[in-house]
Order: structure tokens, then sequence, then C-alpha cells
């Protein structure tokens, strides 16, 4: 009986004898290669600053919102970046001063490319990958 217990209570490696070699692991290949990010322009001293675009990321000046913007002209939760079926989409959050993808307000989702530049507040940035 003492040794069924010991047996049991033994770690799993002191039971398999004949267990293969572990094999270092491999890290997944990087998601951040060809992922859309979102790179500040505008104001100067936050210029060049990049956000990964993920499945859906908000921006606004609260402390929740996955892209924090310090902009006086910014809402709490300002506007949401999301991906589908390969698109990355902005869409407005009702914020007071709206939200541009070039130049145009934003009234509905709409879809962004590469090197389309969006407003939020007096921030500006770009979509770049």
């Amino acid at each position: 009986m003492r040794l069924v217990v010991t047996e049991l209570r033994a770690p799993a490696s002191e039971l398999l004898v004949d267990r293969p070699p572990a094999r270092p692991s491999t890290p997944p290949p990087s998601r951040t290669r060809g992922q859309p990010r979102l790179q500040i322009v505008e104001p100067a001293d936050r210029r060049g600053e990049t956000f990964p675009l993920a499945d859906e990321v908000t921006v606004g000046r609260g402390g929740g919102c996955g892209i924090v913007l310090s902009d006086d002209f910014v809402s709490q939760v300002h506007a949401r970046l999301y991906r589908r079926d390969g698109d990355v989409y902005v869409e407005d959050l009702g914020s007071r001063n709206g939200t541009y993808v070039n130049g145009e307000a934003v009234q509905r989702a709409t879809r962004l490319r590469r090197g389309d530049q969006l407003q939020f507040g007096q921030t500006v940035a770009e979509v770049v990958r």
C-alpha cells in the first residue's frame, strides 16, 4: 500500500522513464509585421509615437482608452478603431469636436487605408503599415 501511495504522490516527471527530451519552443511569428498602426503626426511633441491597431481600440482622453490623447479638444471616449475582414475602420463615438479622415467628417464607420490621416481634436495621426 505504501508503494502505491508513494507513486501517486510522485511528480509526473519521476514516473516517465522513457520521456523524450523537451524541444525548445519557437515563439509564434510576429503579429505586428504588416499590421496597421496609427502614427502621431501632430502635435510635434508626440510625433512618431505609434499604436498597433488590434481588433478594437478606443481613442480619447479617458484612462481606459487604448490610445490616450491629452488634447483638450478630444472627448473622454472620442472614437473607435476596429478591424473587420482584414480592413480597419474608424467611427466617431459622438464626440463634441468630431473625427476626421483626410479632412472629411466621419458620419458613419469609415474604412481606412494606408496613408489616411485621422484627426481627433487637434491631434493628427496617419495610418501606416
